[in-house]
């Protein structure tokens, strides 16, 4: 397939990628700036400030900013805890101070991963699952979005044409018939799907659009860590007796994507004058790449779930 992003397609717009240090936030964020928009960067994970991720990873917002400017964008990068409604307070003011508004609102945030567990500690009653760790989850997943979207909306619905994103796993189809691992990360996976649904009600009397966009099985940095591979060399993690004792991924990840897949469906959306017909739905990154007809930055376009 032949495609290439358009690098003046988004040239004068301002996003925010809420949790832009790794995985589909950076992914988003670096989309966005190929296609030549500011892109502000927020997050824990910082070189300048204390704090950071629960995760103790080595990725920053800083380096994702240096990332949007060095494909085309241009990046800003500003330490926020989207916990901390005072904090979240700060980044609007900076905003309307620094650029009037903003066009393209993504959040993004997430931080519970770890908490998540892995396949050995799915499927844990909720009566026996660490009652703090899941409440922390719900936290992290869907008390971010709300305290971020109630401070940072009113800079997007100044003029019409605005897009928010909510950015989940799995779309409502999809969910609304299977169970997601354990009580609490089912439902904040379910339920950022209704905020995009919730908030779209709200924002479209304003000419904006909201939108819950799904990756497939995503290539983030941590996924690439577990199967001790890289971008460069990802297919490397299908093959049988490695011997270097990382285990071998299963068949489907043939299928995944890296996380400027997801960012080009951001940016599919910002750059689409008609964007507003996708108010309320809940899409993957499959499905906007049938519809606007990107790629992967290998050239194709995987679908993990089947079926767009």
């Amino acid at each position: 397939m032949s495609w290439s992003p358009d690098h003046e397609a988004l040239r004068g717009r301002v996003a925010v990628v809420a949790g832009a240090t790794r995985g589909a936030g950076r992914g988003i964020a670096t989309a966005l700036g190929e296609a030549g928009a500011t892109v502000i960067c927020t997050g824990r994970s910082s070189v300048t400030g204390s704090g950071g991720s629960d995760y103790d990873r080595p990725e920053t917002i800083e380096e994702t900013a240096e990332l949007v400017t060095r494909l085309g964008g241009t990046g800003i990068a500003v330490q926020t805890d989207h916990l901390d409604s005072e904090q979240v307070r700060r980044l609007a003011r900076r905003i309307r101070h620094d650029h009037g508004g903003i066009d393209v609102l993504v959040n993004d945030i997430w931080g519970a991963e770890r908490l998540k567990g892995g396949p050995a500690d799915w499927n844990t009653p909720v009566w026996e699952h660490d009652l703090d760790a899941g409440l922390r989850i719900l936290r992290l997943g869907l008390d971010t979005h709300l305290i971020t979207s109630h401070h940072l909306l009113p800079l997007l619905i100044g003029k019409p044409g605005g897009l928010l994103v909510e950015m989940t796993d799995g779309t409502a189809a999809y969910n609304a018939g299977r169970y997601r691992i354990s009580v609490f990360y089912d439902l904040v996976k379910t339920a950022v799907n209704r905020l995009a649904f919730s908030q779209g009600h709200e924002l479209a009397p304003h000419g904006a659009t909201a939108v819950a966009l799904t990756p497939g099985w995503l290539r983030s940095e941590m996924m690439l860590d577990a199967y001790g591979v890289r971008e460069e060399n990802w297919r490397d993690a299908l093959l049988p007796d490695r011997g270097e004792g990382r285990p071998t991924a299963p068949q489907s990840f043939a299928s995944s994507e890296s996380p400027r897949y997801v960012g080009r469906a951001v940016a599919a959306l910002a750059a689409d004058p008609g964007r507003a017909r996708w108010n309320q739905q809940s899409v993957s990154s499959a499905r906007l790449a049938g519809e606007y007809g990107f790629t992967d930055i290998d050239g194709s376009r995987p679908d993990v779930w089947g079926a767009g």
